[in-house]
């Protein structure tokens, strides 16, 4: 079993598609496709069912996923370890997150930081994607992390992962129901960012389909509040509202007929190498974007994921919802 095809499964399953994969990976389709089947027969089962539009992982294919997955930390962890061995980069490195990525990674990316490269001084900027974009190309940043970054000569990107983009509501909006039809969200009145905004309406636009927004607001952590309020609804990348989904504070629905994901990408300028430093803190935030991804932090359950929020909601609340 070879490394490479382990790494193109991986892209295959975050992406839902070998056509997107294949550009992503800058790899033929046919290429990838012959991988799979490859891997399909060494392992005896059927990993993807092929969909009419993409892919989608069986039961088995998804436990795969898993080991997968661990197999590529480890390779980062032992990359990690033999660099340390040589000089220790040094310098200072200035990172730019969005707003929805920051409270996930960075505390992890710090700890890291102190961990394995001391000498190394991180600073973090926080901005949407086309602010983190125009200040990546005027040099204010050495590193970015994008969202569905537009290939660019400019730019050098490597993917790093994708995950669904799901409706977030109050627990008590919805009653039973498990999704939203595309007619549905279409005619719900939301509260967005202005980039999840022209991010989604992208996707939608090959459907036909476009938001019903009632107001932007750039301003991630005020949307939360005003969910968790029960005073709207909105559109957000399931990671951004990991911990609330958990406890119960909000309701996430996926879309039945439409797939809307978020894909982030490392992006350096591509008119200069990047230094010692710069490689350093971009192999951190890739083991750290994987050990996240191994907790589950940007996956929907089998179940979907207002079956995992309803879950964990403590006894006597679920009672009185009902």
């Amino acid at each position: 079993m070879e490394l490479r095809s382990i790494q193109y499964f991986v892209q295959i399953a975050e992406l839902g598609s070998i056509t997107r994969a294949a550009e992503h990976l800058r790899v033929a389709q046919p290429a990838l496709t012959r991988h799979i089947q490859s891997l399909e027969q060494q392992l005896h089962t059927q990993l993807f069912v092929r969909l009419p539009r993409g892919v989608r992982l069986t039961g088995t294919g998804r436990q795969f996923l898993e080991r997968c997955r661990r197999i590529q930390l480890e390779l980062d962890r032992a990359r990690e370890e033999v660099r340390h061995g040589a000089d220790a980069p040094a310098g200072r490195v200035v990172l730019g997150v969005s707003p929805t990525v920051a409270p996930m990674l960075v505390p992890g990316c710090i700890e890291r930081v102190a961990r394995q490269c001391p000498q190394v001084s991180l600073k973090i900027i926080e901005g949407f994607s086309g602010q983190l974009y125009d200040a990546l190309l005027s040099g204010r940043l050495d590193v970015a992390i994008l969202t569905n970054p537009s290939p660019s000569r400019a730019l050098r990107l490597i993917p790093l992962i994708s995950e669904p983009i799901v409706v977030i509501t109050s627990p008590q909006l919805r009653g039973t129901r498990k999704w939203f039809t595309l007619e549905e969200l279409s005619g719900t009145p939301l509260v967005v960012t202005e980039g999840l905004r022209t991010l989604v309406e992208e996707q939608l636009a090959r459907h036909g389909a476009r938001l019903n927004v009632s107001a932007e607001v750039d301003a991630v952590e005020a949307i939360r509040r005003l969910v968790c309020r029960g005073a709207g609804t909105t559109l957000m990348p399931v990671s951004a509202f990991h911990d609330d989904i958990a406890a119960g504070h909000v309701a996430a629905y996926q879309i039945a007929d439409v797939s809307l994901q978020r894909m982030l990408a490392l992006a350096f300028p591509a008119d200069h190498k990047p230094s010692a430093a710069a490689e350093e803190i971009s192999h951190i935030v890739r083991a750290e974007v994987d050990m996240q991804a191994e907790r589950g932090l940007f996956r929907v359950n089998a179940n979907g994921v207002r079956e995992r929020a309803t879950a964990v909601v403590p006894r006597k609340r679920r009672a009185a919802r009902h």
